[in-house]
């Protein structure tokens, strides 16, 4: 069986590296092509020399249809416009599109079952850990378990560059709270706390975000009932998590029809 042929985008970037590499120690996998966006600085460089494998003979672009011609597959950490666009490349040329991007709103959401419906194979989460994942497994077994008596918090911190807040993380660990407990996230959830705010509204989950330094990324969800607490967290120490959590999502996605997957698809875990 012919190897399944990966663009990675954002190749320029710490996480496009990462990903190239791993693409790069996986066998069935091999690199087709690199994307960028227009300008970005790494364009017309070689992204083998980027993820610090040694010239690879491809060039990061940023001419999408040029690079997605002859592919089998996306692997997408990017901006939310751009994955809606690629994921209607792939719906359109019936690729695997592998998306790890946050920061997408609703409409995006919307916009990826649609090519999920017309033709691609769309395996989208908010982090592609196996850790995180189970974590918000957990997560949702202990909202449904403990009684409206506990209170959640969702607390995460991450590096200085990060752009979207609350994280993406932070948000799925929040919708697993919510379909734990059977309500509705965007109805519940505090997003900010600042002067007299009152009484914490029970039922409510909040969240609290950290920036700073190079932290990759850490979540904690805190359950905190009358007389005790207990608390779930998750600590990511290196990018190449997440790129193995995308490669596992490539392999599993090669074998299944079009329509719109996550992570708890890839591993098995209760939906």
């Amino acid at each position: 069986m012919s190897d399944l042929k990966i663009v990675v985008t954002g190749a320029g970037g710490r996480m496009g590296a990462t990903l190239v590499s791993a693409i790069a120690k996986t066998k069935g996998l091999m690199l087709h092509g690199a994307l960028e966006r227009e300008n970005a600085s790494g364009i017309g460089q070689d992204a083998g020399i980027l993820a610090g494998l040694g010239p690879v003979g491809i060039l990061i672009s940023s001419d999408m249809g040029k690079i997605l011609e002859g592919a089998d597959a996306i692997v997408d950490f990017s901006a939310p416009a751009a994955s809606v666009s690629l994921a209607n490349e792939a719906a359109t040329r019936q690729l695997i599109h592998v998306i790890g991007t946050t920061g997408c709103t609703s409409e995006d959401e919307a916009a990826f079952a649609v090519a999920g419906e017309n033709g691609a194979t769309i395996i989208k989460s908010g982090n592609m850990s196996l850790g995180v994942n189970l974590l918000a497994d957990l997560v949702r077994q202990a909202a449904g378990a403990l009684g409206d008596e506990f209170d959640i918090e969702i607390v995460e911190m991450h590096h200085n560059q990060k752009v979207d807040a609350p994280s993406g993380t932070a948000l799925m660990l929040g919708e697993a709270a919510a379909e734990g407990r059977n309500i509705d996230l965007n109805t519940n959830a505090v997003k900010s706390r600042e002067g007299i705010t009152g009484a914490r509204k029970a039922g409510s989950i909040g969240f609290s975000t950290l920036r700073g330094g190079s932290v990759v990324g850490e979540h904690r969800v805190i359950f905190a009932g009358p007389g005790e607490r207990i608390e779930i967290s998750h600590s990511a120490q290196d990018r190449s998590l997440f790129a193995n959590g995308a490669i596992k999502a490539l392999l599993w996605g090669k074998n299944q029809k079009p329509g719109l997957y996550s992570m708890s698809d890839v591993l098995g875990l209760k939906s």
